[in-house]
């Protein structure tokens, strides 16, 4: 079960109370809430038999205090202006927990790409891409991949804007390899993830050899991080996608898990593991639960039923606000997705440096740079966390806002 969040409010409440733990102006505070800009545009489409739909698509860019704007295009039937809006204003909170010269930004379309050919979806996202043009550019606004957006359909971003600009790699990221991408991309988040969980174990003083791990949604991000922890050795003791999923005492056989899951996008049928329902696995006893997939996932109704020690959010808002105050007085520490996964956003600026550059690094190199800012911002936080008293959320939005209002204060008006 999921319970639908309005993360607008969510995120508002969250802003304030990390507002007012580091006295923030109100003034100032006013203009952070506020977005920059909001474009909503229509997205005509030819389709194969000949008709012509047309769609809704949205680019909202938050604060550019730090940088330029930065953040996914997500496609998705659900996609509206107050999704987009409040995933914008994380981005900017993201970017600078992280300390990447970036501001917020988010984009999508609301459209079922199931329901599309690969040539329609072509033809939308080059319309698309024409639709935002005006308000893009490598030292603007730079997109990238979200929910079911790929690497390819950045490579039809890239090139379309590319006809009207001229060859720009830099103008979004999560490309193609061949076409500009970072080496270490794809497994990105999930590595941010699982560096942000060894470090937790050292904060609360768990051993990491042998600790067992629940991971909801082995997607991109859930079979990396489970990957990486399996090699830190921890002991991955149950997963699910959304087909349901599997629990394994034991452990599971990870890297055959991985592989497996890799080919059929799935884990089902995997031939490991008793079936076990998503919600089920949200209630086994871990050392950590990781949700990686959707958002609100945790909530008031279920959150008395978790028995883990701490829960990593690898997706997005996978905790609602009153089941935060549950887990909270329960004990449970919660490390928050803006620092969990900043993994995927951390490596997309290393990917834009790259191109400006015209230069690769080796994935070594990458992976040397993003554990730095990981770890860095989890120690931020941490202290903060420690000299407030309070929750690690509160502490990594209070180390988010105060670096994005500093910014803003020394540009001026």
């Amino acid at each position: 079960m999921e319970i639908k969040v309005n993360n607008r409010k969510a995120g508002e409440d969250q802003f304030d109370r990390a507002a007012d733990l580091i006295g923030l102006n109100e003034d100032i505070r006013d203009s952070l809430k506020m977005p920059d800009r909001e474009l909503m545009v229509e997205v005509p489409l030819r389709k194969d038999d000949g008709s012509i739909h047309s769609f809704r698509g949205y680019r909202v860019q938050h604060n550019n205090s730090r940088g330029p704007f930065k953040g996914g295009i997500r496609y998705h039937h659900e996609v509206d202006l107050d999704e987009v809006r409040s995933l914008a204003s994380l981005m900017t909170w993201k970017t600078a927990l992280v300390d990447i010269p970036y501001g917020g930004g988010k984009g999508g379309i609301t459209v079922n790409p199931c329901e599309l050919s690969e040539r329609e979806l072509e033809r939308l996202s080059r319309r698309f891409v024409r639709a935002i043009d005006p308000i893009i550019g490598v030292n603007i606004d730079i997109p990238a991949p979200d929910v079911n957006t790929t690497a390819q359909i950045m490579a039809w971003f890239m090139d379309e804007y590319g006809l009207l600009h001229g060859h720009t790699p830099g103008i979004v990221t999560g490309k193609p390899i061949d076409l500009g991408g970072s080496l270490g991309r794809e497994a990105a988040t999930g590595k941010g993830v699982a560096i942000t969980t060894r470090e937790s174990a050292n904060r609360y003083g768990l051993d990491l050899e042998g600790a067992t791990v629940v991971i909801q949604g082995f997607g991109n991000v859930g079979s990396y991080t489970g990957k990486f922890l399996s090699e830190m050795g921890c002991k991955i003791i149950a997963v699910s996608d959304v087909h349901g999923g599997f629990q394994e005492p034991d452990g599971f056989d990870v890297a055959s898990l991985f592989d497996y899951n890799y080919k059929n996008r799935t884990v089902k049928d995997c031939g490991q593991g008793t079936p076990i329902t998503n919600e089920e696995l949200l209630g086994i006893e871990c050392d950590f639960l990781i949700p990686a997939a959707m958002g609100g996932v945790i909530h008031k109704m279920n959150a008395e039923e978790l028995k883990c020690k701490i829960v990593i959010e690898a997706a997005n808002g996978p905790t609602t606000p009153p089941a935060d105050e549950l887990l909270h007085n329960k004990g449970i520490h919660v490390i928050p997705d803006i620092l969990t996964n900043a993994g995927g956003v951390t490596v997309s600026y290393f990917e834009w440096v790259q191109n400006l550059q015209q230069f690769q690094w080796d994935e070594d190199e990458v992976n040397e740079k993003l554990e730095k800012r990981m770890v860095r911002a989890f120690k931020e936080v941490s202290s903060v966390c420690d000299e407030k008293k309070t929750t690690m959320r509160m502490a990594a939005f209070a180390v988010a806002i105060d670096r994005v209002s500093q910014s803003f204060e020394l540009r001026g008006i």
